[in-house]
């Protein structure tokens, strides 16, 4: 989603190629010839699907791409994109379904270029990374196996990562990252964007509540590295049937690395619950499926777990008070911006409406179910 820590400076960053630009750069950076180019979806960064036309001799290497074009921001971040880049690598040698990047014509795995990407003269890292194959899983009616699938997902990732090695790793200790979990209370500088409302009310009930009680609760934690952003357009799936002839589904992508950050075992999991509960139809019972397939990986400590519902809370508001800031900013992509706004507050009412408690008890004895072979 967001690469940078100043939200605002960030959001007018946003590069603004043409097609035609976005072809002419995969040409000329690349070394590769164009034959169709689409742009796709994005937060704060640029991608375009591009086909290329493949040369006898390059049989084996792929037809399709993205091309991802960094806002101005990310892109005085060479160092972090760095990082992201062998974390993709590191992770599709260890068997999971990343994007390898594809080497510009001089060999490096990014290249800045100075162009007018339609806001004047600017900087942009460009990077060519495998098309991956799926449906996003926000496409997909959830079910307790996909929501188990998802968590599992989660835990191999983390467990994975701890493996990982670079010497710029230091890069992704972001402090004052408005994405990671932690920085929740960051969150109050931006409440303009929420009016005298109802919502920012909700917002901040649960800032005062993520100081008192997760904060002091952080050095009980255990550390990893966090892909951050597990969210239901960031996961590709695709069918395969099962014994009993039902369509049953695996992971075929993970997308977006640009959320990687140092956090803990418990911010991965409450991030993944709360994305996967944006489309369900029984959202208070996801928590379970995914905390059952995360802990079948890296079991989480009482203290973790006792955590889960405020920081589940904790990223609703992040997803809902960032969206709302960039709308004001960006106007024009309101419509991806709000994807989660859609169902969100609701969300994020209902699970305070019925309190943590009740809450923790629905996702706990789902997760439990699992211990006896049987997942309800």
């Amino acid at each position: 989603m967001s690469h940078g820590d100043d939200q605002q400076s960030q959001a007018l960053a946003k590069p603004t190629f043409s097609d035609v630009q976005a072809s002419a750069l995969v040409e000329s950076v690349f070394g590769l010839k164009v034959s169709k180019i689409r742009p796709l979806p994005s937060y704060d960064d640029q991608n375009f699907h591009v086909c290329i036309s493949s040369a006898k001799d390059t049989a084996d290497e792929p037809t399709e791409y993205v091309l991802k074009i960094s806002n101005t921001e990310s892109s005085r971040s060479p160092e972090l994109i760095e990082v992201q880049s062998h974390v993709s690598m590191f992770l599709r040698a260890a068997g999971f379904p990343t994007a390898s990047v594809h080497p510009t014509a001089g060999g490096h795995l990014s290249s800045l270029v100075s162009i007018d990407g339609g806001s004047g003269v600017a900087g942009y890292l460009l990077r060519l990374l495998s098309y991956l194959p799926g449906t996003p899983v926000a496409e997909i009616p959830s079910s307790p196996q996909l929501l188990y699938e998802v968590g599992r997902l989660a835990g191999r990732l983390d467990e994975t990562l701890q493996k990982f090695r670079h010497p710029k790793l230091s890069h992704l200790r972001r402090e004052n990252f408005i994405w990671n979990l932690k920085n929740v209370p960051l969150l109050e500088k931006y409440l303009d964007a929420l009016d005298q409302s109802r919502n920012r009310e909700i917002v901040i009930q649960v800032i005062q509540l993520f100081k008192d009680e997760i904060l002091t609760k952080l050095r009980h934690f255990r550390e990893c590295v966090n892909h951050g952003d597990l969210n239901d357009h960031n996961i590709l799936v695709e069918p395969s049937k099962s014994a009993f002839g039902n369509a049953v589904y695996h992971v075929s992508g993970i997308l977006d690395f640009g959320d990687m950050s140092y956090g803990y075992y418990v911010f991965e999991v409450a991030i993944t619950i709360m994305y996967m509960m944006i489309e369900s139809k029984s959202p208070l019972h996801v928590g379970g499926h995914v905390l059952a397939g995360f802990e079948s990986v890296i079991p989480l400590t009482p203290v973790e777990r006792s955590a889960l519902f405020l920081l589940v809370c904790g990223r609703f508001c992040q997803s809902l008070v960032i969206a709302a800031h960039s709308c004001q900013l960006h106007p024009e992509n309101k419509d991806y911006l709000m994807i989660t706004a859609k169902t969100g507050w609701k969300r994020l009412q209902e699970m305070l409406d019925m309190g943590r408690k009740a809450v923790e008890e629905i996702w706990f004895e789902t997760a439990r179910s699992y211990d006896s072979g049987v997942s309800m």
